[in-house]
């Protein structure tokens, strides 16, 4: 399984490579095909990792959740492809990856909280609100502009927070002895980076060079693929 696992990721890394390079040259159907493809690979890891570790609670949670993240890749897409269908295309992708965030940190702490105190649930989603809510305060500072979607972005970014913070609480509370969670810490984080770069995207000007796009797949691709490699260590 180990080795099957290593193929995908190569495979994964290469894809990558040929998306990032077709993506650099503009928006089109056979750009957003090639991201599917990426996105599957990953779906393909997560489902390999999940038979190798069989029996885990955890497993239908982060597959589901990548799942949501490949059809949150397709409408984001879309939004450039068809950019009179915008809001639509943008408000789905939101959706699809808001309750995609919602699974791993539900699956996070099915597979993990155990006996622990509920303080290890409490004290990292109120860190997400507080976070969440300073998002908004800083937008303006940082040259953003939500418009219409300034609650969607708050309700998107409170999700996004959870998924990092509870992997962390977690991995606190089983003193960071399981792999499996620090894969999903550190992919949280990447996430995280990866919507900070999207976001400046979406919401500010003289942010679609070739760089932006670069930083934010990198980024958002190691998360997917971290996250769906962590089944592999449970």
């Amino acid at each position: 399984m180990l080795v099957l696992v290593i193929i995908l990721l190569v495979l994964g890394a290469g894809s990558l490579a040929f998306y990032l390079i077709e993506k650099c040259k503009g928006y089109s159907i056979k750009e957003v095909l090639m991201k599917s493809v990426v996105s599957f690979l990953f779906l393909a890891v997560a489902t390999v990792s999940a038979f190798s570790s069989s029996g885990h609670i955890l497993n239908p949670f982060i597959i589901l959740g990548l799942l949501l993240g490949l059809l949150g890749d397709i409408f984001l897409d879309l939004k450039y492809v068809y950019p009179k269908d915008d809001k639509p295309y943008t408000l789905a992708g939101f959706l699809v990856f808001g309750i995609g965030h919602i699974l791993y940190v539900v699956g996070m702490f099915a597979e993990f909280l155990g006996d622990a105190h509920v303080l290890y649930v409490v004290i990292p989603l109120a860190v997400a609100v507080v976070l969440a809510v300073a998002n908004l305060f800083l937008a303006k500072p940082l040259g953003l502009d939500f418009k219409e979607l300034k609650w969607v972005v708050f309700g998107y970014s409170m999700l996004l927070f959870s998924t990092p913070l509870s992997a962390l609480s977690l991995c606190i509370a089983n003193g960071f002895a399981n792999a499996s969670l620090i894969m999903l810490f550190i992919g949280g984080i990447l996430f995280a980076l990866s919507d900070l770069v999207l976001s400046k995207t979406y919401f500010s000007k003289g942010h679609e060079k070739s760089i932006d796009f670069i930083l934010n797949y990198v980024f958002y691709y190691g998360a997917q693929f971290l996250i769906a490699c962590s089944l592999f260590f449970l």
